[in-house]
């Protein structure tokens, strides 16, 4: 399969000959809801880069895999949601190292202020246990 792409939207005829598949089986996967290639004026498909991996995807599941179209697209959800889940993760940690670095930066300037030194936390001492 190519991976060599331009920024270009490719015609159904074109994206059928590329895969090796029949134009009724990229209909199909529209049907099912699996690549959702936009429209021109005329009402062309016209499928983009992001189309095309998606596309690569689905060949790969079920060519090589031998995934059935109802497992297809819970995969595809699945990638999906897992993105977003990834997503919000990096997030979640971009805010926490802001909020660590807002209270390490406001930490020398309490110690100073307070009434009671602070004294910084040491692990408790362990005790060695004598054997029975």
């Amino acid at each position: 399969m190519p991976k060599a792409r331009s920024k270009a939207a490719y015609m159904i005829s074109a994206v059928a000959e590329q895969y090796q598949l029949h134009p009724q089986t990229l209909r199909l996967y529209e049907r099912e809801g699996l690549l959702k290639p936009s429209r021109s004026e005329g009402n062309t498909r016209l499928y983009t880069d992001g189309d095309l991996e998606r596309l690569e995807v689905i060949l790969h599941l079920t060519r090589d895999l031998g995934v059935n179209l109802a497992g297809v697209e819970i995969i595809l959800n699945m990638r999906e949601k897992m993105g977003e889940m990834q997503a919000q993760i990096q997030e979640f940690i971009a805010t926490l190292n802001r909020e660590l670095a807002a209270g390490a930066a406001r930490a020398p300037q309490q110690e100073r202020t307070c009434l009671i030194p602070v004294v910084s936390a040491r692990p408790p001492a362990t005790v060695p246990r004598r054997g029975r």
